[in-house]
């Protein structure tokens, strides 16, 4: 059952991006190494390439043991072989590791890897490598290498994680950057329910398939991965709308920027309550069944409620509010009535995603009282969804989004197909 798992997650996660791979046969010679195990369908091109270049190799009974762990040491030293960064001899590297790994450990650590300040402990050579650690070791290379990685790590370090353990539980905020520079550039993928899976350990099989991605991408620059272009902009600003190719409207000279408004109060009519925009994020998805970019697919899926209105013309919208009321179990009604600022009162939505990822959303309008979903006095946060238009010929508030807010703050994005 975990090899079949496995499988799928892989193929969701890091084989989706096989066009990278496309020419997987003709990069390995007709004499590769043959294994006396089979190799897993999804993974053999990956580890044909990776033993014709040196980076693994088999036991020796002659078998490649794709379903077993791969250990720190052993990934450690995989790494090193296939990174071309430059090693920097001033950094300390570990001074006692046990067995055969200890200089193509301190190799990794002088290529950028790894910080032996993480292991006070000791580095445990023979650990099983988990997948937080891979993603850790993976973006801190990428990082240690170029400037624009490095930064960001620091613009997603409060970003919106797509992988269910953000809103479940699991995934520590520490992780946030490393885990978003490895999803962002494709070198990771989640599993098919939505989780990252920071504690599972990794086979030889995916540490194949990922240290092949790995040494495709190590001389690309940050900005080449769109998914990681949105989740930094969300890092920094709460929304991946100019990162869609939208742009800020302007009050005079002055952009109305989303952090002009994000997370601000405003008071809404006839003093029902006070609610506040964390984030705004668009998909970029013409239908449910090809969404293309890694947001979109933590909300939208085959089960959308609105994917028979989805199109070339509009973009679905999701926005995160943290809503106070000032009334015992407010009704839809009142919420719906409380502004006429569209963005301001969107309601719930039905998807699989909700679910698969923890989203909290509100419920149809039918059980908002039934469930008591607003408590007077007590802040409640959920997303609600609606679509920005994008098709209209000419700049105007209906071609983007506006939002102003009571105070007068206001924000506005708009895009000329």
């Amino acid at each position: 059952m975990r090899s079949k798992f496995m499988m799928n997650t892989v193929m969701a996660g890091v084989i989706a991006a096989g066009c990278v791979f496309g020419a997987a046969g003709s990069v390995i010679a007709e004499g590769a190494v043959k294994f006396k195990d089979k190799l897993p369908a999804w993974a053999k091109p990956d580890i044909e390439y990776v033993v014709a270049k040196g980076y693994m190799k088999g036991d020796e009974r002659g078998k490649f043991n794709p379903n077993a762990t791969i250990s720190r040491a052993e990934f450690a030293a995989i790494l090193a072989r296939a990174s071309n960064n430059d090693a920097d001899p001033s950094k300390a590297g570990f001074s006692s590791i046990p067995g055969w790994s200890q200089d193509e450990v301190n190799t990794a650590v002088s290529k950028g890897f790894i910080s032996p300040g993480e292991y006070p402990n000791g580095f445990s050579p023979n650990t099983p490598l988990t997948r937080r650690e891979l993603a850790k070791w993976v973006a801190s290379g990428l990082a240690a290498k170029d400037a624009d990685f490095k930064k960001a790590l620091s613009d997603t370090a409060d970003t919106l994680v797509p992988v269910a353990e953000y809103y479940k539980g699991g995934l520590n905020k520490a992780d946030y950057p490393y885990v978003s520079v490895a999803l962002g550039t494709a070198l990771m993928g989640g599993y098919p329910d939505g989780r990252f899976g920071p504690a599972q350990t990794t086979t030889r099989a995916e540490a194949a398939v990922i240290l092949r991605r790995f040494e495709s991408i190590q001389d690309k620059k940050a900005e080449a991965f769109q998914d990681l272009k949105e989740m930094r902009e969300v890092g920094l600003t709460g929304t991946n709308a100019i990162s869609l190719g939208f742009k800020y409207g302007k009050d005079g000279s002055v952009e109305e920027k989303f952090t002009n408004i994000r997370n601000v109060p405003s008071q809404l009519r006839n003093n029902v309550g006070t609610i506040k925009v964390n984030r705004f994020i668009l998909v970029n998805a013409s239908k449910a069944t090809d969404v293309k970019n890694l947001y979109g697919k933590m909300f939208v899926d085959k089960d959308y409620g609105s994917a028979f209105k989805m199109g070339i013309d509009r973009y679905e919208t999701f926005v995160e509010y943290a809503f106070t009321s000032n009334i015992d179990n407010m009704d839809v009604m009142t919420y719906l009535g409380s502004t006429t600022v569209t963005f301001l009162n969107l309601t719930g939505f039905k998807s699989g995603t909700i679910e698969k990822y923890g989203i909290k959303t509100m419920p149809m309008m039918g059980l908002v009282t039934k469930e008591k979903f607003f408590k007077k006095g007590k802040e409640v946060k959920f997303w609600g969804s609606g679509y920005v238009r994008s098709n209209l010929p000419i700049y105007d508030t209906r071609n983007g989004a506006v939002i102003t807010l009571s105070g007068g703050e206001s924000f506005n994005i708009y895009k000329l197909d």
